[in-house]
């Protein structure tokens, strides 16, 4: 059975509003995460992922009253992601109205968080936030950051892909910090090198520009494509996205 690509906006929030920079940095109030989510469900949006973008970073728990708003609004899969550190965090959250759950530096940091939450609540609630830069040194020549990408780790972002999976993620949110912000393309080879690496759904991130850069990330292995600043300025539309992956041969729903 052929599994249909799914498109997805992003709404990178801080303090309450949805924000985008380039390579997380630079940071502009774009607007209301409630109010964009009414408006992407209503537009064809396969899902919604809602990332507190700034709450590792500042020690701070994902703003819940803002989660539980948004998940009111739509009726389609919501991921949640943000300062996420334990089962409890994911407990939380589940009970705020989020379908899945994301989770990046406290899994860098203590890998056994992942099992304990898979094992809690299921892996198919469970992605692991990959948010990976180049680093020549490393062996597949991509590491992992944490601290929505302002810290480096050394450790290499393609076997940590394939830890983090037999602990048990069931999906991976791969982000491309060179590409994020810059609508230069997805980075495909990030993407393939991931993809030939782990089994579960790899949702590619970072670096959207037009509607051509989708199909790319797709024949790189992406099950999914994710975008922020493109839908949310008008540039392209998910019904565009859509009409452009099926012409390119790909399935969507």
């Amino acid at each position: 059975m052929t599994v249909a690509i799914r498109v997805i906006p992003c709404l990178d929030v801080d303090d309450g509003r949805v924000v985008k920079g380039v390579n997380f940095a630079g940071l502009r109030d774009v607007g209301d995460p409630v109010a964009m989510a009414r408006r992407y469900d209503a537009e064809g949006a396969d899902e919604l992922t809602f990332l507190d973008i700034t709450a590792s970073r500042d020690r701070r728990d994902t703003v819940l009253d803002v989660v539980r708003r948004t998940a009111e609004q739509v009726f389609i899969p919501l991921t949640v992601g943000g300062g996420v550190r334990t089962a409890t965090d994911v407990d939380v959250l589940l009970r705020a109205g989020a379908d899945k759950v994301s989770i990046n530096t406290a899994a860098v940091d203590r890998p056994d968080v992942v099992s304990v939450i898979a094992n809690r609540f299921g892996r198919q609630v469970l992605v692991l936030s990959l948010d990976a830069r180049r680093a020549p040194g490393l062996s597949s020549g991509f590491e992992v950051t944490t601290h929505g990408g302002h810290q480096g780790t050394n450790r290499d972002a393609v076997e940590w892909a394939r830890t983090a999976v037999g602990l048990g993620a069931g999906e991976i949110l791969l982000n491309a910090m060179d590409a994020d912000g810059t609508r230069a393309g997805f980075d495909t080879e990030l993407i393939r090198a991931v993809r030939q690496a782990v089994s579960v759904p790899v949702v590619a991130s970072g670096g959207a520009g037009a509607v051509e850069h989708f199909a790319p990330a797709v024949e790189s292995g992406a099950d999914a494509v994710l975008a922020a600043s493109v839908f949310h300025f008008d540039t392209v539309t998910i019904r565009a996205v859509k009409q452009a992956l099926g012409a390119a041969g790909h399935p969507v729903r």
